[in-house]
């Protein structure tokens, strides 16, 4: 039988191992988010390849940019943004999701500027309407956000007139066809699926099926939920582009996103993958991301990415 002193050893004994362990479990917290503030600045370049041209097409290259989630200051996030006007891609596909903060259009648009000297296209995300508000991190856990009652509202018009003015091609809920490098690319986007305003617009007139003309069909939307790859898929899109996971932004290492803020399978979070419906397979580009909301600025497993898209003639 134990006695009251040996008790209070054994209290005291369990005390200081509770004590250890909780230093412990800080330390590691406050390691996980010094690296997760680290690696949210480490921006790389995915590239990849795709065989859908028509045949005999000259290859064709897509930089495709999303959830830069800009931030007035991020000196570092903005050069490298306008580095990217040195790989010269035939044309930049942007996803939305371009600001974290009221003042941060200015700064965005000067480093996108050597970017817009480029032909590109456009849709909005959630956060290029409203702004971030502080929030529980671990939340991201429980499913896609919604949006907030005490949301702020951005300055979308402007940021929207600045993309326009430099000759970007806004597909919100709209259809349009662009020829570049003597071929016909037909686009069909829709507006923030996350917020449930997509609306189709259908194709440009004259396009004809996938496999019987040269023109090449390409769907773009910021939140990839499977209704929106459903109905493009089942549209006959020959490639679609979408943003929104952050690739997860916080993963964890061999095995990967914990969520995608969507419906999307977690194994999809970002890269390049084949979707089918109804018999009919169209690839996906969904992108891990530029960038984090100001109010969880970390990224672990996880670098901030854009993504350089060569596409080839079809076999």
């Amino acid at each position: 039988m134990d006695t009251a002193g040996t008790v209070a050893d054994r209290l005291r004994s369990f005390g200081r191992g509770a004590a250890v362990t909780a230093a412990l479990g800080t330390a590691a917290g406050a390691a996980a988010t010094g690296y997760g503030l680290w690696e949210k600045n480490q921006f790389v370049l995915r590239r990849e390849s795709l065989a859908i041209l028509p045949a005999r097409s000259a290859p064709f290259r897509i930089l495709h940019l999303s959830d830069i989630h800009f931030v007035p200051g991020q000196r570092r996030k903005a050069e490298w943004l306008a580095s990217l006007a040195g790989l010269e891609p035939d044309l930049v596909v942007n996803t939305g999701d371009n600001l974290s903060h009221a003042k941060a259009i200015d700064p965005l648009l000067a480093a996108l500027r050597p970017l817009m000297e480029l032909p590109g296209v456009f849709v909005p995300g959630s956060n290029d309407y409203f702004g971030p508000r502080p929030k529980n991190p671990a939340s991201y856990l429980l499913g896609p956000s919604g949006k907030r009652r005490d949301a702020v509202k951005l300055d979308w018009p402007r940021l929207r007139s600045g993309f326009g003015m430099s000759g970007w091609v806004d597909l919100t809920n709209r259809c349009q066809s662009i020829v570049l490098n003597g071929l016909r690319l037909d686009f069909s986007g829709v507006d923030d699926p996350h917020l449930g305003l997509e609306r189709y617009a259908g194709w440009p007139r004259g396009t004809k099926g996938r496999d019987a003309d040269p023109h090449l069909r390409i769907a773009v939307a910021h939140a990839p939920y499977q209704r929106v790859l459903d109905h493009f898929t089942e549209d006959g899109a020959d490639l679609l582009l979408a943003g929104h996971t952050h690739g997860g932004q916080i993963c964890v290492p061999g095995y990967g996103a914990l969520v995608t803020n969507c419906d999307l399978p977690t194994w999809r979070a970002k890269g390049l993958h084949d979707w089918s419906s109804k018999g009919l397979t169209t690839p996906v580009n969904v992108s891990g991301g530029i960038g984090t909301s100001r109010f969880a600025p970390i990224r672990i497993a996880c670098k901030p990415e854009a993504v350089l898209l060569t596409l080839t003639p079809r076999g």
